[in-house]
């Protein structure tokens, strides 16, 4: 995963720098400060899919090119069978698989998303512009959106501004998984 970090955080930087935006700016887009984006750009730390989605949206380049490396090829349909999207481990918690990552111009970002039950209990918050869909499929997740505390469970669903500062943590010592669609 570490090899994994260190190539995004490789493209990160060259789509950066051939748009000419500078660590300051990038800092303020993604609301974090400079030297905190600048952790993310080294490969030390893993970079939050909100903090990815934010550059993607904000300079109009493909979230999947920044993922994978490799640039969407359909333009009419895209057909993800089940266990083959993209499976990107961005934290140890989460499992994002991207769902329509070959897919030319998205107006969404489905992921399939599973969140690992964790020891410590310590809530990683994010934020991204836009809007977010959350249908829970398996498990059970304590849902964090701004002050509010709710429990998912199968079958429920979740809309909301995903400006706002948003996390979740698996219950019953089991996996979660759920479709998240950012918009």
């Amino acid at each position: 995963m570490e090899e994994q970090i260190k190539q995004i955080a490789d493209r990160l930087i060259g789509m950066r720098e051939v748009l000419e935006i500078s660590t300051e700016e990038a800092a303020a887009t993604c609301g974090v400060t400079q030297a905190q984006y600048q952790k993310f750009e080294s490969g030390e730390v893993d970079i939050p899919v909100s903090i990815l989605f934010c550059m993607a949206q904000r300079y109009k380049f493909d979230l999947t090119a920044l993922l994978s490396g490799e640039e969407p090829l359909m333009r009419s349909y895209t057909l993800t069978r089940k266990g083959k999207g993209s499976s990107v481990d961005r934290q140890k918690a989460y499992i994002y698989q991207a769902l329509a990552g070959n897919f030319q111009n998205r107006k969404c970002e489905p992921f399939l998303v599973t969140v690992e039950p964790k020891e410590n209990k310590e809530m990683a918050f994010n934020a991204h512009p836009g809007q977010e869909f959350n249908y829970m499929i398996s498990g059970r997740m304590q849902f964090f959106i701004g002050s509010k505390e709710m429990i998912l469970e199968a079958g429920d669903s979740i809309y909301f501004n995903s400006e706002l500062n948003h996390g979740m943590v698996a219950m019953d010592n089991q996996p979660a998984t759920f479709l998240a669609i950012i918009l």
